[in-house]
């Protein structure tokens, strides 16, 4: 047997490094809101910084009463989302009404702000059929439950919107641990083959559940792996807002002009728990690293560089937040005024057209619910 080494021609090394080169993260504002970039800095109105700043601390009030609604037993399934306002909020700031959102279950703040009513995303989380029924002017799909499967779905519309000449675009949202599943690279595959209009994010919050990004994959950013489908790859401080507008912005005006798909990881961090369904973050999370991330928090870097202009001041966040408190007090009282589901109804719902086995399972089920 020829054991001869292969000659030394090759430089893995330098192949490899060359791979890992060119993917900086933007910034504009540093953790302290200082001003970092000004090439980054988005060319919005101050009634439209305002406006952003003010979605960020409505999420952050949404996240905490959304998270003593589910410790009561009135909400059900809930995936906290503090520490990600800037990844979640300035990137959809970026899209339009008319675009279409693919959002996964972490992804309910961009939902509302896109016109999902606030009591449906309750009932939504109680798995209340009420909760999928959009009005018909929503362009969004129900949170995935199922990981990265938003990402096929994003993709086929994108295709659908290019193929009417359309200028809309889709954008959809999953995790670091998304980019892991195949759904993941068939979909940014796809719509790069056919130039979809489609903007894909990943919120890289370092944890799939409780596996570090760092045991998901040797790709040195996430945002690489836009390179294996030929389709632009861009990596951003997804805990600054200014920076994730201005880049969400040019990927969404890149792919509505029919130039094809754009992949942009957000490196961000959930102060929370993965969700409240038993995830304990102390088991594979250190109070450094929370430290550290909390020192980052988006809604400081924002509050620094709005006050600074004479746009924001601790008495307008107070009336942000009592008004939202107060929203999401009328909110949860009209979800309970919704009739509670019966099994007929759960039956009703599994078929368009029931077959003889689900009818005669109904009609039972109707006589033991009306005694």
């Amino acid at each position: 047997m020829d054991n001869k080494m292969a000659k030394n021609v090759i430089d893995f090394q330098k192949i490899l490094d060359e791979i890992n080169a060119d993917f900086p993260t933007y910034q504009a504002l540093d953790k302290n809101g200082k001003v970092v970039n000004k090439d980054l800095i988005p060319d919005l109105s101050d009634d439209e910084l305002v406006e952003l700043m003010t979605q960020m601390v409505w999420s952050r009030v949404l996240d905490q009463r959304s998270t003593a609604l589910n410790r009561q037993g009135r909400l059900g399934f809930y995936a906290p989302t503090a520490g990600q306002e800037a990844s979640q909020l300035a990137s959809h700031f970026a899209f339009e009404k008319e675009d279409r959102l693919f959002p996964g279950y972490r992804d309910v703040p961009q939902l509302v702000q896109h016109g999902l009513p606030l009591k449906e995303a309750f009932l939504w989380s109680r798995g209340h059929v009420a909760g999928n029924l959009y009005p018909e002017d929503l362009h969004a799909m129900p949170p995935q439950i199922i990981i990265g499967a938003q990402y096929v779905q994003a993709a086929g519309v994108a295709l659908g919107l290019k193929k009417r000449n359309s200028k809309n675009v889709t954008f959809v949202y999953t995790g670091d641990g998304g980019s892991s599943q195949g759904d993941f690279y068939e979909a940014i595959n796809f719509a790069g083959a056919y130039h979809a209009n489609a903007v894909f994010y990943i919120q890289n919050n370092g944890f799939a559940i409780s596996t570090p990004r760092e045991k998901q994959t040797a790709a040195k950013t996430l945002a690489q792996k836009a390179a294996a489908a030929g389709i632009p790859g861009i990596q951003v401080d997804g805990m600054d807002a200014l920076a994730v507008y201005t880049v969400s912005k040019a990927a969404r005006e890149w792919a509505a002009a029919g130039n094809g798909p754009v992949l942009i990881e957000t490196l961000t961090y959930r102060y929370g728990p993965h969700t409240l369904s038993g995830d304990d973050p102390t088991r594979y999370r250190s109070k450094d690293l929370d430290n550290e991330w909390q020192q980052q928090d988006p809604l400081i870097r924002m509050r620094t560089y709005l006050t600074e202009k004479g746009l924001w001041s601790e008495a307008k966040e107070e009336e942000v937040i009592e008004k939202t408190k107060e929203e999401i007090k009328a909110a949860i009282a009209e979800a309970d005024r919704v009739p509670k589901q019966k099994v007929s109804d759960f039956l009703k719902s599994m078929y368009e057209v029931q077959p003889q086995s689900i009818k005669e399972q109904i009609a039972f089920y109707e006589a033991k619910e009306s005694k």
